[in-house]
């Protein structure tokens, strides 16, 4: 009825009764929302999942070292007047050089000044509560050494020195050995007979700690320690690329000064921990296991002593 306040909208008849109309009230539900945003940018869409995805590879890739797995992205603290003159006469890599405000100087803290003032290494004088804060509340003794993490090469990189010389190549892999002076002092074998690198595996295993540094003496400059994900595949890479995998075992098929190798071959030597050698999958990777011939007193050598007199005599023989 006309001027009737109460209208209500517009009457529909259907097979379930009459309803009424929205009488305009929806329109703003017909308005348009712009544009139809990209398949990527829908939320729950499979391009939306793809790309997220691809965004998490590319930001896990850029958390993880040269060795191929997760690096340790903070630095090595080294602390304490003697440990901190050793590592500076073993030309260990620093970042920086703390020193205790007020500290009560010796000849240790003067020969510290004096090699890193010589190396042009940046000295911060600090209180004595940053440096408990950075030795974590060890003995510092008022100096205190920053160490950037150690960035390992990849195991083709090893393959790659090997092969890029004019006579066989030498590689040393560890297996299970978990002392880092012991890893120093390989790598500093491994560089007195011309050795391109050592092989470590990245769990189970000595690092390139400020211990492994000074045990090398210096070599770790010159000879590169790489990383494997899976030490028995990395062999198993080796062999394909044309190496004579050598396993060092007190119960090898032969003794050392039995063994005959082409000067030219390329080697890999692999050593274990002392006390439990060889694991069973790396002892059956190895082409050959050699032993070194001992008195039957002494059933084994610390793997850095094993190791030299290997990489000794194989030199002697290539030669």
């Amino acid at each position: 009825m006309a001027g009737n306040s109460k209208r209500r909208g517009a009457v529909r008849t259907s097979k379930k009764g009459p309803t009424t109309g929205s009488g305009g009230k929806r329109k703003r539900a017909l308005e348009g929302k712009g544009p139809t945003p990209k398949a990527s940018e829908r939320k729950g869409h499979s391009k939306s999942r793809q790309k997220r995805a691809a965004e998490k590879r590319a930001s896990s890739r850029g958390t993880r070292g040269a060795g191929g797995g997760a690096r340790k992205t903070t630095s090595e603290i080294v602390f304490g007047r003697n440990a901190v003159v050793e590592a500076l006469r073993a030309a260990v890599p620093v970042t920086a050089l703390y020193v205790a405000s007020r500290i009560d100087g010796d000849e240790r803290v003067r020969e510290a000044l004096k090699i890193a003032t010589s190396r042009g290494l940046p000295l911060l004088e600090a209180p004595r509560g940053e440096l408990d804060r950075l030795a974590d509340g060890g003995p510092h003794q008022g100096l205190l050494l920053q160490m950037p993490p150690y960035v390992y090469a990849q195991p083709g990189d090893l393959i790659d020195a090997a092969q890029e010389l004019e006579t066989g190549g030498l590689v040393v892999a560890l297996d299970g050995v978990t002392d880092p002076r012991n890893l120093g002092a390989i790598v500093r074998s491994t560089a007195a007979f011309g050795g391109v690198g050592v092989l470590v595996p990245e769990r189970r295993s000595a690092g390139m700690t400020a211990g492994a540094w000074k045990a090398s003496a210096g070599a770790a400059v010159r000879v590169p320690v790489a990383r494997a994900k899976n030490l028995t595949r990395s062999l198993e890479d080796f062999k394909e690329a044309g190496f004579f995998v050598l396993g060092l075992a007190v119960n090898g098929a032969i003794n050392l000064d039995e063994l005959d190798i082409d000067p030219d071959q390329d080697v890999v030597i692999v050593v274990g921990s002392e006390g439990k050698g060889l694991t069973r999958l790396v002892t059956e990777t190895c082409d050959q296991l050699v032993a070194i011939p001992m008195a039957r007193e002494v059933e084994s050598l610390n793997a850095s002593v094993a190791t030299s007199i290997m990489i000794h005599e194989l030199s002697r023989k290539r030669q």
